[in-house]
C-alpha cells in the first residue's frame, strides 16, 4: 500500500490525484473533491484562506492514512489540502483512494475526509461581502 500526503499552496490537479492512485489490480477508485461554494448560511462567499500547522497537519494526515489502511483493504490513499486565498470554485481538498473493490473504496474515503474535518489543524477565514470569520476548516 502506498499513501501520498500533501499540503499545498500551489492549485491542486484532479487528473493527477486519479492517476497517481490507478492500479491495474484496482477494481474501485473513490474521490472526493471539495470545492470552495459561493455561499454559507445565506451569505456570499467571495473567497476563502485557509491556513494549517503544517508539521502537526501532516503527521495528522498520515495517522488517519494508516488508520484507513488498517481499516479497509486499501491499495493507494492520497489526501492533498490546500493553503492560502482561493476563490469560488477552487479546490482546497482532494482524497483519493483505490482498492481491488469499491466498498472498501468508497468507505475508507468517507472515513478520511470525516476524520481530516474532525482531526487535522486548519483553518479557514471565510471572506464575505459583510465581514470575514475564521472557523476550522472542516466544521
Amino acid at each position: 500500500m502506498q499513501t501520498e500526503i500533501k499540503i499545498s499552496s500551489q492549485a491542486l490537479d484532479i487528473q493527477t490525484c486519479i492517476d497517481w492512485v490507478m492500479l491495474p489490480e484496482s477494481g474501485g477508485i473513490d474521490v472526493f473533491i471539495g470545492t470552495v461554494r459561493n455561499a454559507t448560511k445565506g451569505k456570499t462567499v467571495l473567497r476563502l484562506e485557509f491556513e494549517a500547522y503544517e508539521k502537526m497537519a501532516i503527521a495528522e494526515m498520515e495517522k488517519i492514512a494508516a488508520q484507513a489502511l488498517a481499516k479497509w483493504p486499501v491499495q493507494k490513499l492520497l489526501i492533498y489540502h490546500r493553503t492560502g486565498v482561493l476563490a469560488v470554485g477552487e479546490v482546497p481538498v482532494i482524497i483519493a483512494v483505490s482498492a481491488a473493490h469499491r466498498d472498501a473504496a468508497f468507505e475508507a474515503c468517507r472515513y478520511v475526509i470525516d476524520t481530516l474535518k474532525q482531526t487535522v489543524p486548519i483553518w479557514k477565514k471565510e471572506i464575505f461581502e459583510d465581514g470575514e470569520v475564521w472557523v476550522a476548516a472542516h466544521p
